[in-house]
C-alpha cells in the first residue's frame, strides 16, 4: 500500500533574505546584493556601494514594484530618505545620487532672522546659556557662532539684570529678561553631558519634514503677553503651543487625528508653500491647524466660533485662547493671496497617491454643483438633485477606489464634463504619474472622441452608455456571482464589444439586468482584462461619491460660501445662446400645436363618407376652417425654423449683459475646501484602523468617530511627553475598541506641531456594572438573607 507523501510547505526565507512585499526581496551574500523580483534577479550591486544602493531604492519604487513604505522598512531608511532619493535622481540622475550627505560648505545653517536675534540678545548683554536657553538650542552652537562669554562678570551682570529688571527698559526688553530667569517646564534647557565642550556644533534646525519649533518668552499657558508683544512688535512669526494640565477639557478627543494631519503634509507643504502668513500670534500652523479642528468638530463656518468658548477650544491649540472670527478671515485673506490653493491641492494629492497607491487603479470623476442664492447675478447650471437650472458654480473632485476625495479641481465655470476632462486629465497625469489608471464617470461626459483621446492619453474609461440602445433578449444573461471588496455582489449580466466613430473605436459592453426583469443599464469600458462582474461593480460604486458629496454638504457644508467676493469673469467665454433657447421652445410648442392639427384633419378624412362627400374638393370645402389652421401651424414652423437658422448656438456673455462680468471667488473656498477634504481623509483613516476593532464600523464607525472628537478628557503635560487621557464612551464595546485604536496611535510617535511633545493617548476602562444595577451583586447576595432572617 503506497503511504501518502508528506504535503511540501514552503519554506522560510533563508536569513540572508529580506522580503520586500509578496513579489519583491533583497538577498545578501558576502558584500554583494541581488534585487529580485518575481523569482527574477533585476539588478546587483555591491553592498559597500552607497550609491547603488540607493539607485536600487530608486528603482523598486519608481518602476512601481514596491511603495516607499516597503522599501525604507527593507533597507532600514526612513520614507522621507527614499523621497529624497528620488528628488535627486530625477534632478541628476547617479551623479546627484553620490552628493554627500549633511549640509554643504559654506551654506549657512540657520536663517538670518535667528541670527540677527542672538546678535542683538548678546548686544543686551545676555550670556551664550541665556541665549540658548531662549531659544532652546545648545549652548556650544551659541558659542560656535558668537564666541565665548567674555568674562564672568558679564554672565553674572546678565543674570542681575534678568532677576532686576530696571524700570527705564522697555516692556518687552523686562518680559522677555524675566522670562529667562526661570526654568520654563515647557521649554526646558537642553544639555547633554555626553557633549564635549567643544566648537564644532552647530544650531541644530528641524529636520525638513518636521514642523519648526518657534521660541517663547512666556511660562504660563494661560497668559501669553510676552509673546503677544513680540508678535505686535513683528519679532514673532507663530505661537508656540504651551499646555497646561487640565481636566475634563472638553473636545479634547478630536486630537487623536493628529497623527493623520501629520501624515497628510498639509503643515509641511503649507510652509514650503506660503512660508509665513507675516508676524503674528496666530501663524500659518495656528490657522491651519485651527480651520482642520473646526472641521473636526463640526464648526461649519468661521462665525460659529462664536459660539464656542475660547479659552477651551485654545486649550486644544496649546494657546491661552482661540483666534476670533476676525482673526480667522484675515489669515485666510493673507493665504489667498499667494494664490497657492491649486498648487497645495496637487502637492497634497500627490503625496496621497505615493502613500495609498494601491487604491489608484480606479478614479471616480465628477462635478459637484454649488447652488448659489446670494444677490449677485453669476453663471447658471443644472443642479441635478433640484431639476432646475439656477445659478449655481461647478467644482469638479476626484476620488480613490474607496471613495475618499483625492484632488479638487477649480475648472472653467459650469463648463460641461465632456469640456472640462482634458484639463482634468492632465491635473491628474501630474499628480498620479505615468501610471494607469481607469477614470469612471457618468453619462454627462459621454463623447466617444473623447474616449478616443483618452486611450491614446494612456487613460482607461468605465461610464455608462447614454441614449438608446438594442435591447438585449433576457435568455441571453448570464447570473455572476462573486465577492469583491470583501462582500458578495451578484449580476444578471451580457458582455459583447462594441463599435463607435464608424468602426474606429472598439470598445466593450457590460449589461445588467436590473431585478424587475425589464430594465437594461449599459455599461462602457475598455478594459477587456478585467471580468464582466468587476466592471459592473466598479461602475456601480460610483454612487459612493455620490455619497461623499452628500456627507460633505450636511457634515462640512461643502456647499457654503467662505466669503462674498467676486471676481471678474473672462468676458469672451461662450455660452449657449438664450435667443436660441426661446426660439427651441417655440419650435416645441409649434409642433405640438402642428401635430394636433393634423391628427384632427385625419380623423375627419377617415370619418368622411363618399355619399355625402364623394371627391377631395368636397372635403375641404366642408373643412375649410381646419385647413385653414392647418397650413397656417405649417407656416408659423417654417418661419421659427427660418428664424433659428440666423442665430448663432452660442455667444460671448458680454454680448448679453452691459453690466460687468462678475463669479464668485475661488481662492478662499480652495483652500477650505481642501482642509475640509484632509479632515474627511483623517476620518476615512481612523476608520480603517478601528474597524478590525468594531463590528458595526461600516454602519456606525463615523458615528463613533463624531463621539470620539467631542470626547472630554485630561491633559497632562511632561518635559517630553503630552498625555491625553479620554473619558470612557457611551458603552463598553465602543470604549474597548477607541482603547485599541490609542494604541496603534502611540506607535506613531506623533509630537504636537510646533514643540517637542510626544502625544501619548489612552482612554478610562469603562465602569463594572453589576447584574443588579445599581446595586452591587455583594449587596444583591446579603439582601435575601436578611429578609429571611427578618
Amino acid at each position: 500500500m503506497n503511504s501518502q507523501l508528506a504535503l511540501g510547505l514552503l519554506a522560510a526565507p533563508p536569513s540572508d533574505t529580506v522580503v520586500i512585499n509578496a513579489r519583491c526581496t533583497l538577498r545578501t551574500e558576502g558584500d554583494q546584493r541581488v534585487v529580485v523580483v518575481g523569482g527574477l534577479p533585476v539588478y546587483h550591486y555591491s553592498a559597500l556601494d552607497a550609491v547603488a544602493e540607493a539607485y536600487a531604492m530608486v528603482m523598486l519604487v519608481d518602476c512601481g514594484f514596491a511603495q516607499q513604505r516597503e522599501v525604507a522598512r527593507a533597507f532600514g531608511r526612513a520614507d522621507r530618505t527614499i523621497r529624497r532619493h528620488q528628488e535627486r535622481y530625477a534632478q541628476g540622475g547617479m551623479v546627484e545620487l553620490g552628493r554627500p550627505e549633511g549640509w554643504r560648505r559654506g551654506r549657512r545653517r540657520i536663517s538670518g532672522k535667528r541670527l540677527r536675534l542672538i546678535e542683538r540678545l548678546k548686544s543686551q548683554g545676555l550670556s551664550n546659556r541665556a541665549i540658548a536657553q531662549r531659544l532652546g538650542v545648545y549652548e556650544r552652537a551659541i558659542r560656535k557662532l558668537v564666541g565665548p562669554s567674555k568674562c564672568d562678570e558679564v554672565e553674572q551682570l546678565a543674570l542681575a539684570r534678568i532677576s532686576n529688571p530696571s524700570a527705564s527698559e522697555p516692556p518687552s526688553v523686562q518680559a522677555s529678561s524675566a522670562a529667562v530667569s526661570e526654568e520654563s517646564a515647557d521649554h526646558p534647557q537642553i544639555t547633554s553631558p555626553k557633549d564635549p565642550p567643544d566648537d564644532s556644533a552647530v544650531i541644530e534646525e528641524p529636520a525638513e519634514d518636521s514642523e519648526p519649533v518657534p521660541m517663547s518668552l512666556d511660562h504660563d499657558a494661560s497668559d501669553r503677553t510676552f509673546d503677544r508683544q513680540l508678535a505686535y512688535l513683528g519679532l514673532l512669526d507663530d505661537a508656540a503651543p504651551i499646555f497646561r494640565d487640565g481636566s475634563q477639557v472638553p473636545g479634547v478627543g478630536v486630537l487623536l487625528a493628529l497623527p493623520c494631519l501629520i501624515e497628510s503634509g498639509l503643515l509641511r507643504i503649507a510652509r514650503k508653500l506660503y512660508g509665513e502668513v507675516g508676524p503674528a500670534f496666530y501663524g500659518l500652523r495656528t490657522t491651519l491647524l485651527t480651520l482642520w479642528l473646526m472641521a473636526l468638530l463640526r464648526i461649519q463656518r468661521p462665525e460659529h466660533l462664536k459660539e464656542r468658548d475660547p479659552g477651551a477650544f485654545g486649550r486644544l491649540l496649546g494657546l491661552d485662547r482661540a483666534p476670533e472670527v476676525k482673526t480667522l478671515r484675515r489669515g485666510l485673506t493673507r493665504l489667498a493671496a499667494h494664490q497657492h490653493a491649486e498648487q497645495l491641492g496637487a502637492e497634497l494629492a500627490r503625496l496621497r497617491v505615493d502613500q495609498r497607491g494601491h487604491l489608484m487603479g480606479f478614479l471616480y470623476v465628477d462635478g459637484h454643483v454649488r447652488a448659489y442664492h446670494g444677490q449677485r447675478t453669476i453663471s447658471r447650471a443644472f443642479v441635478a438633485r433640484r431639476h432646475l437650472a439656477m445659478p449655481a458654480t461647478t467644482d469638479y473632485w476626484v476620488n480613490d477606489r474607496a471613495g475618499d476625495p483625492l484632488l479638487l479641481i477649480t475648472g472653467d465655470v459650469n463648463a460641461a464634463l465632456t469640456k472640462a476632462f482634458p484639463e482634468l486629465l492632465r491635473e491628474v497625469r501630474g499628480v498620479i504619474g505615468e501610471r494607469r489608471a481607469t477614470i469612471v464617470f457618468d453619462r454627462g461626459g459621454w463623447s466617444p472622441k473623447l474616449f478616443h483621446a483618452m486611450i491614446q492619453d494612456g487613460f482607461d474609461l468605465l461610464t455608462y452608455r447614454k441614449g438608446k440602445g438594442r435591447l438585449i433578449h433576457e435568455r441571453r444573461f448570464v447570473h455572476r456571482r462573486a465577492k469583491l471588496d470583501g462582500r458578495w455582489v451578484s449580476y444578471d449580466l451580457h458582455d459583447q464589444p462594441v463599435r463607435f466613430l464608424k468602426g474606429k473605436l472598439r470598445l466593450r459592453q457590460v449589461t445588467r439586468l436590473c431585478d424587475d426583469g425589464h430594465h437594461q443599464t449599459q455599461v462602457i469600458t475598455n478594459r477587456w482584462d478585467l471580468r464582466d462582474i468587476e466592471v459592473a461593480h466598479r461602475m456601480f460604486d460610483r454612487w459612493r461619491q455620490e455619497n461623499f458629496f452628500k456627507y460633505m454638504r450636511e457634515e462640512f457644508l461643502l456647499d457654503a460660501l467662505v466669503d462674498y467676493r467676486i471676481e471678474p469673469e473672462d468676458p469672451t467665454r461662450t455660452i449657449p445662446n438664450p435667443e436660441r433657447r426661446t426660439l427651441d421652445k417655440q419650435i416645441r410648442t409649434a409642433r405640438t400645436e402642428l401635430s394636433k392639427i393634423e391628427r384632427e384633419y385625419g380623423a375627419a378624412a377617415a370619418d368622411n363618407t363618399e355619399q355625402r362627400r364623394p371627391t377631395m374638393r368636397g372635403f375641404k370645402i366642408a373643412y375649410g376652417k381646419l385647413g385653414k389652421n392647418l397650413r397656417a401651424a405649417r407656416d408659423r414652423l417654417a418661419k421659427l425654423i427660418d428664424k433659428r437658422r440666423s442665430v448663432p448656438p452660442r455667444v460671448e456673455i458680454r454680448d448679453l449683459s452691459e453690466r460687468a462680468v462678475v463669479k464668485l471667488a475661488t481662492e478662499r473656498k480652495h483652500l477650505t475646501d481642501i482642509i475640509k477634504m484632509l479632515a474627511y481623509q483623517a476620518e476615512s483613516d481612523l476608520l480603517g484602523l478601528l474597524r478590525p476593532h468594531y463590528a458595526r464600523a461600516e454602519q456606525e464607525g463615523r458615528t463613533l468617530l463624531h463621539e470620539l472628537f467631542a470626547a472630554a478628557g485630561d491633559i497632562r503635560v511632561s518635559d517630553s511627553e503630552l498625555r491625553i487621557t479620554l473619558a470612557a464612551l457611551s458603552s463598553p464595546h465602543r470604549t474597548r475598541a477607541v482603547q485599541a485604536l490609542c494604541k496603534l496611535l502611540d506607535q506613531t510617535a506623533t509630537t504636537f506641531p510646533g514643540s517637542r511633545l510626544r502625544i501619548r493617548f489612552a482612554v478610562r476602562s469603562p465602569p463594572c456594572i453589576g447584574l443588579a444595577f445599581p446595586s452591587s451583586p455583594a449587596h444583591r447576595s446579603i439582601t435575601p438573607a436578611a429578609v429571611s432572617a427578618a
